[in-house]
């Protein structure tokens, strides 16, 4: 199964200037834990994940001042929709996130795939392979 198969292409994008608030009050309208970062300044791609922000106000922050631009994964791993499933797990594993942005071919953000997305389409298939087995 291809990334394409499995990512979300209900991408929020904003900018660095939003507040980690807003952030999460956008995100969670949508019910997604990760919002591409667009710098138009920089003209570069970041992430805001659920994390950053609970590790943000865990940290005693205000979400109302602090913005999407600090705390923004600028050095991100990008997935094409053509890889599979296992080359997004392991680019997640190796490099320790829960989320890729998913680019197409002139470099715009098409998805955003999760750990959650690839465990859903993996668990019907592991699922009957483990049935077949079994038999």
């Amino acid at each position: 199964m291809l990334v394409r198969d499995a990512m979300s292409t209900v991408v929020l994008t904003i900018g660095p200037a939003h507040t980690l608030r807003q952030a999460a009050r956008l995100m969670s309208a949508r019910r997604i834990g990760a919002a591409v970062v667009h710098d138009p300044d920089t003209c570069g791609l970041g992430i805001l994940t659920e994390r950053d922000i609970l590790d943000a106000v865990g940290s005693g922050q205000d979400p109302d001042v602090e913005t999407a631009g600090s705390h923004t994964t600028d050095d991100v791993v990008f997935a094409s929709p053509a890889w599979t499933l296992d080359k997004a797990a392991e680019s997640m594993t190796h490099g320790g996130f829960r989320h890729l942005i998913v680019l197409d071919g002139d470099g715009g953000p098409v998805g955003i795939v999760s750990v959650r997305d690839i465990i859903r389409c993996w668990t019907p298939s592991r699922q009957r392979t483990a049935a077949l087995t079994t038999r």
